[in-house]
């Protein structure tokens, strides 16, 4: 992995933010006053986040002490092995600097909603489109191995936090679980990073051997581009992130999972002769799609097949909504 600690947080190059390869960026963020805080004590950076938020209330995971801090399926596959409750923010805080034998977990929770001021006192000048900037806070706990959409830059402010990545051509040997059932919205890997059952999944071997492994310190920050694999392990019982999320297409394209999820709708189940026909269909308008594929057409009859703008999206997704409502 490409590791550079002389990238500063005012600037940040748009050749990294645009890479196809996570890199390390150690003490990206380590001015940070959350960071600051972090560093003297557990104590004092809970201190510090009360100030912005101590009885907001927040949804967060618990799981029992059972789980071993893997938030994962439970035994049946037809729900999970923790509960979602909410509560005040302070009471969590509360519970980490008491050492809770609960696996306790505050994912993706946006700090302009929810912690005013918080981004203000601890910026990272990224010049992207539209970035969403989000506290993860938690102590001992494991993530299973999935994917972002978006890209994505992971600061680590408080604790150690472990991640594996995997590329995404990786996906046969990671063994995706339910697309439709999921912990938080991204399928998950079936694998138990920790402890992997070799033969219950052993293709899993090669993505042992192609993996990177990362730790983080306060201060750190990992740049995750888009699908890349990634399971995340909180070492220390006061742990924490806040991550930024951003696509390099506008937000009207929507997400390519919808796709997917309508594929199976539609093509999956095909003969084979159909689905290879569809294969080259969807090579030659999207995926080695060049200027020459609608160049026969006169501009203005395009349609779809011209540039997609705000206005050509909207028009098209009712077109889709239409179709499937029918």
């Amino acid at each position: 992995m490409l590791e550079r600690s002389d990238v500063s947080a005012e600037a940040l190059p748009a050749e990294l933010l645009q890479s196809s390869q996570p890199v390390l960026l150690r003490g990206l963020v380590r001015h940070w006053p959350l960071v600051q805080a972090a560093r003297r004590s557990d104590a004092a950076f809970c201190s510090y986040l009360r100030g912005f938020g101590a009885q907001t209330r927040v949804g967060l995971w618990r799981g029992a002490p059972g789980i071993g801090g893997r938030f994962f399926y439970n035994e049946a596959f037809d729900g999970f092995n923790f509960e979602r409750v909410v509560g005040p923010f302070g009471q969590l805080l509360d519970e980490l600097l008491a050492g809770s034998r609960y696996a306790l977990y505050l994912g993706s929770t946006e700090l302009d909603a929810s912690f005013p001021g918080l981004r203000q006192h601890n910026p990272l000048d990224l010049h992207v489109r539209d970035p969403l900037v989000s506290l993860w806070l938690g102590n001992r706990i494991r993530v299973p191995a999935h994917f972002d959409v978006p890209d994505n830059i992971a600061c680590v402010v408080a604790g150690r936090r472990r991640f594996t990545l995997f590329p995404p051509e990786l996906v046969d040997a990671l063994y995706i679980g339910p697309l439709d059932l999921t912990p938080a919205g991204q399928p998950v890997s079936l694998v138990d990073l920790a402890a992997p059952d070799l033969a219950r999944f052993p293709r899993f071997a090669e993505a042992q051997r192609q993996a990177q492994v990362v730790t983080l310190e306060p201060g750190d920050a990992l740049f995750i581009p888009s699908q890349w694999w990634h399971g995340v392990e909180g070492l220390d019982p006061v742990n924490a992130l806040v991550n930024f999320w951003w696509r390099q297409t506008p937000a009207y394209m929507d997400t390519p999972l919808n796709t997917l999820m309508l594929a199976l709708l539609t093509l999956r189940d095909l003969p084979p002769a159909q689905r290879q026909a569809w294969a080259k269909l969807f090579d030659h308008y999207i995926f080695d799609v060049d200027d020459q594929a609608a160049a026969h057409i006169p501009p203005a009859a395009r349609g779809v097949l011209g540039p997609i703008d705000e206005t050509r999206a909207r028009q098209l997704r009712a077109v889709l909504l239409n179709r499937l409502n029918r």
